[in-house]
């Protein structure tokens, strides 16, 4: 079972303002801040660490959504913060039946995702 995750990236007040947008529709804000870290949490607790360190890109987050609205509303505020789209809101059906997911990249290039695999 994770605990938490992190995201490397190379400007914090920009991914500051991405993440805390971004992550807003799903319960998310920004919990703790101590030099070239930020923590955010939801209501369970802190779980995604967002650090100014190299090398960055490449990670894959992916954060559990309870209906597909959430992931639609995910992907409308990451995009409207700055996102560029790696797949917009649907069913991956090659994943099963119900996966109903979007992707977007930060300005790194990690890929963030929302999911929804209850079926609606």
């Amino acid at each position: 079972m994770i605990d938490h995750t992190a995201v490397n990236v190379t400007d914090q007040e920009a991914a500051k303002a991405f993440y805390s947008k971004a992550l807003e529709p799903l319960g998310y804000s920004l919990a703790f801040e101590a030099g070239a870290f930020m923590g955010f949490a939801d209501s369970k607790g802190m779980d995604l660490g967002v650090v100014r360190r190299e090398p960055v890109g490449g990670a894959h987050v992916a954060f559990r959504c309870d209906d597909h609205a959430s992931v639609d509303a995910f992907y409308e505020a990451a995009i409207a913060a700055g996102a560029s789209d790696n797949g917009p809101p649907g069913i991956r059906e090659h994943y099963h039946e119900h996966y109903y997911a979007a992707f977007v990249h930060d300005a790194d290039g990690n890929n963030i995702e929302a999911v929804c695999q209850a079926p609606q």
